[in-house]
């Protein structure tokens, strides 16, 4: 006998999860999708298995800003295993490599740190998602094969170490998007001439979210005990997710042609990049951008529930 088939519901809005440790990216959202019994989600940029903390989830519309915070600066607390390199870059792989750790005083520490500040360049790893004709690059790693990987631009905006002891690093990193974070702990290791891997990490904000309220999933599943009121009291507005860009506000006509897909005029609006959208008694309407002519067009909008 088949099992009955849930009943999904539209929801819209935000989750700011703390990811638990030993769930993928897509685990913990099919876990809260479940519990909410959502039709649509989404999450915004991959935790790896070992990493905990902020995953933002977009459900319903909240999907069409997904790509937004994808594009976000991010901030993480790695701990760092000095003398010891893996073969995944974190304490998931085997060691394949120990050295003596040098003794490392603040200052030569911070002197490598300051190497990798600012623009950089790195080489993605072979345990990574990315592709190789075709093929994912973790996916040819585990048949042993490695192949040639381009470095890539990222930006290290801030790194800073916030403890260090005999054989372990604690660092504060702020980064662009496409940073991998064991990567840097693994070229930082080899700058310091002993190796290194990361053994702990978490992620603590995500721009606009820098210092969020999260919610775990033990609490998620508990307001899920409740019912689904309780659970859509913790959504958070999709807005939230753009708050450091400019609002306009329209008038109810100028919002309705945007609704109709047409750039509409704003007097003196000066702001060229991404703008949010509002129209009477703040509703929002999406994101848009100023054209050159001085009207504004719309690039995402938002279709209100009703």
């Amino acid at each position: 006998m088949s099992k009955p088939k849930i009943q999904r519901r539209d929801v819209h809005g935000l989750i700011l999860l703390d990811k638990p440790q030993g769930y993928t990216s897509n685990q913990a959202l099919q876990r809260v999708k479940y519990l909410f019994r959502a039709r649509k989600a989404g999450h915004t940029g991959s935790l790896d298995p070992l990493a905990t903390g902020l995953l933002p989830l977009c459900f319903g519309e909240a999907t069409k800003v997904s790509g937004f915070l994808l594009d976000a600066d991010k901030r993480y607390h790695a701990v760092c295993r000095l003398g010891q390199k893996t073969l995944t870059g974190d304490a998931e792989g085997e060691v394949i490599e120990t050295r003596a750790v040098p003794a490392l005083d603040g200052a030569q520490i911070e002197s490598v740190l300051d190497r990798f500040r600012g623009p950089i360049e790195q080489i993605p790893p072979m345990y990574s998602a990315l592709k190789h004709q075709g093929q994912r690059l973790y996916d040819l790693a585990r048949k042993g094969q490695e192949v040639e990987r381009p470095p890539r631009p990222v930006t290290i905006h801030d790194l800073r170490c916030l403890a260090h002891d005999d054989d372990t690093l604690t660092l504060d990193v702020v980064c662009s998007k496409g940073t991998y974070i064991r990567t840097l702990v693994e070229d930082i290791g080899e700058a310091l001439g002993c190796g290194a891997h990361v053994i702990a990490l978490r992620r603590i904000g995500l721009t606009p979210f820098e210092d969020p309220q999260m919610v775990t999933l033990e609490q998620i599943e508990a307001l899920a005990e409740q019912g689904p009121e309780a659970l859509d009291e913790a959504l958070r507005p999709l807005d939230e997710a753009l708050v450091h860009w400019p609002a306009v506000t329209l008038d109810a006509d100028s919002a309705f042609y945007l609704g109709q897909g047409q750039a509409v005029f704003v007097p003196g609006l000066m702001h060229r990049g991404h703008l949010r959208l509002y129209g009477p008694k703040d509703r929002f309407l999406g994101v848009g951008r100023l054209l050159d002519d001085g009207r504004v067009a719309p690039k995402r909008l938002i279709v209100q529930p009703t």
